[in-house]
């Protein structure tokens, strides 16, 4: 069915933005990859992270966001979107490259990511070369057209916007990714994967690598066996988490010196957890527990708030989209999962929620709740272990030594855990037991909490719309009926006085538009003015599917 994007006029000027647009905060999005609370502001002591911790003592640090997965994929489409990726058929681990064939994930009808929701509103948006909706493969340029101004830009790239207009960058840090933890030139079980991502993270250094962490320094937690693979593996981890900080700190340099630090809002976080077995894909806090630090400057720092303050609340990646829209004055869509964790007439949150299912080459599904003392998980797949072999994941040294000794028989009960059938049903008292190595389902004394938290999670699922009550070839033939993705139908445009509107049959899809031929897509959402005597040429593209053909006026 036809419709009609309407709405008031504005005048599209690449130089100018309206008075009202001008008055908003910059938002600044730094997201490192692969990575829990190893910073010294969040009470790691081995950690070197000078400017993250210069960033907190500014800011406010909150200790317990939790993603909605494990996994960068998943994660990342439930924070573009502002959903649980169960609900949007992008949970998992990754449909572009899926064993029996990749896909497109294809979200709601109508449902957007918040960074076009922020371009419609004026602000100059930009990323850079990571992706990772589901709805697009990893790398930029392969998602719908209209979500960002520009994509593989340098950190620094709000230089690029028009003179006053606000901007948001979503810029990632490859240096902390899990192939940074890979022995650069070891034996690879996967040669051509380790040669890729050590390339691209190689190619993002700036300098030599830092060696500010040494193997005898880390603390090994108790489930991993104390050796020298081991705490080679997790002092690499911490020394490119020292890059990252180092990474940073040119940024927020970089925000000063352009003279824009006053008016842009800072946050710091992770995409999951550590990049290190039984962390990454986990739904266990190594896994989704990660560190994230807001600076606002004065004149945005919401009254309640002061520099250096500890916020312990719950909160969940999907609370992310509906806070940065609030932050810059834009209305959130009903559809969003989650809440602006920065108003307080909000109730707190109790619990959150995540999920895993197919990693890379081995299906799975498990469903996950955590409140403040008790984390719960249930498994559609009892008798897969967590340390099963995974193509990519071999890459490191320690996962290869860890199983090694499990088949020696040389761990103890806490290390072969994670090579061990994880059961339907998990329960841990996170207060007693931090680390969740022990199953108290069977415990008559946590009875009530088991039941309590089953509850909670049927709930949830029901209240969000788990898709995964399908196996993942129905969503396939779903969003590629025939095998085929579905292509975009091509706008129709009508000029009238100068005054452009533009319709689409394809119900959901968003518009951009180009004028006298010029590289950039300009989004459209409303009717605009279009200069006398201007060429003009239109797409759309629903997420998930092709881009339509271009319409031209002339």
């Amino acid at each position: 069915m036809k419709f009609l994007l309407q709405g008031l006029l504005i005048l599209v000027c690449t130089n100018s933005v309206s008075a009202a647009v001008q008055l908003r905060p910059n938002i600044l999005l730094l997201m490192a990859e692969d990575m829990s609370a190893r910073v010294g502001a969040f009470g790691d002591a081995i950690a070197v992270t000078p400017n993250l911790d210069a960033l907190a003592a500014q800011g406010v640090r909150y200790p317990n966001m939790f993603t909605t997965a494990g996994v960068c994929a998943p994660s990342r489409a439930a924070h573009i979107l502002g959903m649980h990726q169960v609900a949007t058929g992008t949970q998992h681990m990754r449909t572009s490259s899926r064993p029996e064939g990749g896909y497109y994930a294809v979200p709601p009808d109508g449902v957007k990511a918040y960074p076009e929701l922020l371009r419609a509103a004026g602000y100059y948006t930009y990323t850079d070369f990571k992706l990772d909706y589901q709805f697009s493969h990893a790398n930029a340029y392969s998602g719908p057209f209209t979500i960002w101004d520009a994509e593989a830009s340098e950190a620094m790239d709000w230089r690029d916007r028009a003179a006053g207009q606000p901007f948001f960058g979503l810029i990632n840090f490859m240096e902390t990714h899990e192939s940074g933890v890979f022995t650069p030139l070891g034996n690879m079980p996967n040669s051509f994967i380790h040669l890729v991502m050590q390339g691209m993270r190689w190619w993002r250094m700036d300098g030599e690598m830092p060696e500010v962490v040494s193997p005898e320094q880390v603390k090994v937690p108790p489930y991993y066996p104390d050796t020298p693979a081991v705490r080679e593996d997790m002092s690499r981890h911490y020394n490119n988490i020292a890059l990252m900080d180092r990474r940073v700190g040119k940024i927020l340099t970089q925000l000063e010196a352009d003279g824009v630090a006053d008016n842009t809002i800072v946050i710091w976080t992770t995409d999951h957890g550590d990049g290190l077995p039984r962390a990454k894909r986990e739904l266990h806090d190594a896994g989704t527990r990660v560190p994230m630090i807001i600076r606002w400057p004065d004149r945005w720092r919401p009254g309640h708030l002061r520099q250096g303050e500890l916020d312990e609340r719950l909160l969940s990646f999907v609370d992310l989209a509906p806070t940065i829209l609030s932050l810059a004055g834009v209305e959130a869509p009903d559809y969003l999962h989650g809440q602006n964790f920065l108003d307080r007439t909000v109730n707190a949150r109790t619990h959150v929620l995540s999920s895993r299912d197919r990693i890379d080459e081995i299906p799975d599904r498990q469903r996950s709740v955590r409140d403040e003392s008790f984390r719960y998980i249930r498994s559609w797949n009892p008798e897969l272990a967590m340390g099963h072999s995974l193509k990519f994941r071999d890459n490191i040294a320690m996962v290869r030594e860890m199983r090694q000794l499990y088949n020696a028989g040389r761990l103890n009960a806490d290390q072969a855990r994670w090579f061990e059938s994880v059961g339907e049903e998990r329960l841990f008292d996170i207060k007693t037991d931090p680390h969740e190595l022990t199953n108290l389902v069977g415990d008559p004394a946590y009875a009530d909490e088991l039941q309590r938290l089953r509850k909670i999670l049927v709930d949830q699922l029901a209240q969000i719309g788990d898709r995964e009550g399908q196996a993942e070839i129905r969503l396939v033939e779903q969003f590629q009926p025939a095998g085929k993705r579905p292509v975009t139908s091509a706008p129709s445009i009508a000029i009238n006085n100068n005054i452009m509107t533009v319709e689409t049959t394809t119900s959901g899809s968003s518009i951009g538009y180009s004028l006298n031929d010029g590289d950039n897509w300009l989004l459209y959402h409303q009717p605009v003015v279009i200069p006398a005597g201007a060429k003009v040429r239109v797409k759309a593209v629903r997420y998930g599917w092709q881009a339509s053909s271009e319409t031209r006026v002339k």
